[in-house]
């Protein structure tokens, strides 16, 4: 998105809309019955019944003063137009007054949760992995959420989708190697830039991004199988290094601890014989079963 285009969409900014007590304005209508009661009671000079022209006018301020009232509950705003200008946002709760040729639109200005769809992205090697986000959101800028974007909640769910796909196609799903930034295994780091992507994209509709993160990460199923061998095959390779690693040194240490103490004397050849069976013992997989030799040990 260019600068220019960013400037167009954030054309709208909020400003405090004027309006007036509810409660205050209640009394005038309250006034307007009680003149009208009156009006239609009292007798003039010239044997008239009724004072109709102060009825007539009780009647229009009364329907003049209650099309102007509307009701703000915590955490909601209206925004005021005049003739399709935009005249600003009334965030005081209760009940309000406006003039009665003003539009109004609400907008909610609570914390919205909203759990993304699974979609299929393709990761920085190139493996299809599924991805879902829960995200929590909030109007800030009741002006730019209704007046710089279509329908602001389809805008948010377009958003999220984008955002999961750009961060998972930056960074891999995993790393055996434990030397990368990846998806799997670097979930506040990675939980943190989708935040900062989505406030980047949804600044242009007046949004803010509380918190998110991942609720569903994994393979594709076409790959699934195929990499959970793999793991498996690398976690087995893994652990027969460390095996091997721990048995040489065993192996090391016996063979100095025998030759410091002259325990035994062992050429070459048996040396090697002894360093062959300790090993066997020590990295079999399965019980080893011992041989008692009862002659020499060249026998």
């Amino acid at each position: 998105m260019t600068d220019d285009m960013k400037n167009l969409l954030q054309a709208s900014r909020e400003i405090t809309a004027r309006s007036f007590n509810g409660y205050v304005m209640l009394l005038v209508v309250l006034g307007s019955m009680l003149w009208f009661a009156w009006a239609m009671t009292s007798v003039i000079p010239g044997g008239a019944n009724a004072d109709h022209l102060g009825m007539a006018l009780s009647i229009v301020v009364f329907v003049f003063v209650a099309a102007g009232f509307y009701m703000l509950q915590p955490n909601q705003g209206f925004a005021l137009t005049l003739f399709g200008a935009y005249k600003g946002t009334d965030r005081n709760e209760g009940l309000r007054w406006t003039w009665p040729w003003m539009g109004k639109a609400r907008v909610s200005l609570r914390a919205n949760n909203l759990i993304s769809e699974k979609i299929k992205v393709n990761d920085l090697r190139g493996n299809p992995i599924e991805m879902a986000a829960q995200v929590v959101w909030r109007v800030t800028d009741t002006a730019q959420a209704l007046f710089d974007v279509d329908d602001y909640r389809a805008f948010v769910i377009a958003q999220i989708e984008a955002a999961v796909r750009t961060i998972g196609a930056r960074y891999p799903y995993d790393d055996f190697t434990h030397q990368e930034v990846t998806l799997r295994g670097n979930h506040d780091q990675v939980g943190g830039e989708l935040r900062q992507e989505l406030m980047d994209r949804l600044r242009v509709a007046g949004i803010t991004v509380d918190e998110c993160g991942f609720t569903h990460l994994a393979y594709a199923q076409e790959i699934a199988g195929a990499m959970l061998r793999r793991q498996q095959a690398e976690a087995v390779v893994a652990a027969r290094k460390t095996l091997v690693e721990g048995a040489v040194g065993m192996v090391e240490m016996a063979l100095e601890m025998l030759s410091a103490k002259n325990v035994v004397e062992l050429d070459d050849e048996r040396r090697a014989a002894m360093v062959s069976n300790l090993m066997v013992v020590l990295c079999g997989e399965r019980d080893t079963q011992p041989v008692v030799n009862t002659g020499t040990l060249y026998s």
